[in-house]
């Protein structure tokens, strides 16, 4: 097994290799003076079961790219295997059309990996899990819900607690974590003006005097999340935090976030938390390397993965 990682998220893939105790594969990912990427791998990767570890986050072409000539580099050295390890697939809420003439760009990159070179995909928390079939090679979706439901055990009171989809269509997540704490379920109903904005309209559930837990896969620009948060307090709970998997935080949604009445948000690490995030006083990062690094310590050794979150 070799592991390989290009710009977007070292951090991650180094931990991912302490857990797997592994070093980091030599590679060299630099760009000429007009910004053409140039990737060169420095050890022997022939017949060798290869993953690159590279989330497609800001700036999320740049880092594309990088995955995808690192994996034409890895095939033309002729590796055995190559496996995309995306912790943060970026493309994947443009998975329909969402009006006439408009693109879907989640199966475009898709094919691009795929005519790259890769053989497998692993992600974590698809925005979508049909996105699975947008690949012609094998992939796996990994859920961050178990990590969260051990970080919620170890750190919230359970014993008053209600989760809480932010909208209609993440209550299969929602259910899952509560079924996994033991809570009841609550959900948000929005409607969406405009593309970025949010405007909640109703809670659907029992939140009166509770501890609420929102859940979701992203956070961009963290608008429906704190409008989420102040309709549950206005109708009386009694706090409200958040555990996200993806933090994009665009924008101004650290100081969102900071100046909102969330309690705390919890986001993972599949995307690099920049110096903004790390010195929120309100937002706090756990680890997926553990999870990753198993996935990838069964694939290598062709044990089932599903049984992680059984």
């Amino acid at each position: 097994m070799k592991l390989f990682v290009g710009n977007s998220n070292r951090q991650l893939a180094e931990a991912i290799a302490k857990y797997l105790e592994r070093p980091l594969g030599l590679a060299t990912v630099r760009r000429f003076a007009d910004q053409e990427i140039f990737v060169e791998i420095q050890e022997n990767v022939r017949g060798e079961d290869c993953f690159i570890i590279q989330s497609t986050s800001y700036p999320a072409n740049d880092h594309l790219m990088e995955l995808l000539i690192m994996t034409d580099a890895l095939r033309r050295a002729s590796a055995k295997r190559i496996t995309a390890v995306l912790p943060y697939f970026g493309y994947a809420r443009q998975d329909r059309k969402a009006g006439g003439r408009t693109p879907i760009s989640a199966k475009l990159v898709a094919n691009l990996i795929t005519r790259s070179g890769a053989d497998r995909v692993m992600t974590l928390d698809l925005h979508a899990g049909q996105i699975q079939g947008f690949f012609d090679i094998p992939t796996d979706n990994l859920f961050a819900i178990p990590l969260m439901a051990r970080d919620i055990k170890e750190h919230q009171d359970l014993s008053n607690t209600v989760v809480v989809s932010p909208d209609v269509g993440g209550v299969v997540r929602a259910r899952a974590l509560a079924k996994r704490i033991e809570a009841q379920l609550a959900i948000v109903d929005k409607r969406r003006e405009r593309p970025g904005e949010s405007e909640v309209m109703n809670v659907i559930g029992e939140v009166e005097g509770r501890n609420c837990i929102l859940i979701d896969d992203i956070i961009d620009s963290g608008g429906t999340l704190c409008n989420a948060a102040e309709a549950l307090l206005k109708i009386g709970a009694k706090s409200v935090k958040a555990y996200i998997t993806h933090g994009v935080l665009s924008g101004g949604a650290v100081a969102r976030i900071s100046a909102s009445m969330l309690e705390e948000l919890v986001i993972t690490d599949s995307i690099q938390p920049t110096k903004a995030v790390l010195d929120a006083p309100n937002i706090r990062v756990v680890t997926t390397a553990n999870l990753l690094g198993e996935a990838i310590a069964r694939t290598t050794t062709e044990q089932s993965v599903s049984s992680l979150f059984d």
